[in-house]
């Protein structure tokens, strides 16, 4: 399926589903090769700058701010193909979502207070003096 196509059809689905389906395929766009340990921090950003209100009050909204996630950077010609890796995404999303409503204190958080994250061979701009986390091939910072 054409990324535009599922993009598209999250505007149809209900909010649950759809912010599920935006964060999966936010993680099989931005983490698909990475371990599962890698695509839940990706997922935890997502997540967190939804709380924090500056991109967006649903997951949807957040995964496709301009420029902010592989959702708005790649091609809307891009097929998202592997359903292996796109099942894996949308466990990956489904967890998160669940961890993510329990209270703060209880939730399981990989990358505490990070709310970017970059490859490890890129050094992007907003990046400098602040302290990183990195799990497989990026690294997760706290900006905001």
């Amino acid at each position: 399926m054409k990324l535009s196509m599922l993009l598209w059809l999250t505007s149809l689905m209900p909010q649950p589903v759809a912010d599920q389906a935006c964060l999966a395929t936010t993680v099989y766009l931005e983490a698909r090769s990475e371990p599962t340990i890698g695509q839940l921090a990706v997922a935890e950003v997502a997540l967190r700058r939804r709380d924090q209100g500056r991109y967006g009050k649903t997951v949807c909204a957040v995964v496709t701010a301009p420029h902010q996630f592989a959702t708005t950077t790649t091609p809307g010609s891009f097929d998202v193909d592997n359903l292996d890796s796109f099942h894996k995404a949308w466990l990956v999303a489904s967890k998160s979502i669940l961890n993510w409503q329990l209270p703060v204190a209880q939730r399981h958080m990989l990358v505490p207070r990070a709310d970017h994250f970059a490859t490890v061979d890129v050094a992007p701009v907003w990046s400098r003096n602040h302290r990183s986390v990195t799990i497989g091939e990026h690294a997760f910072y706290a900006v905001n």
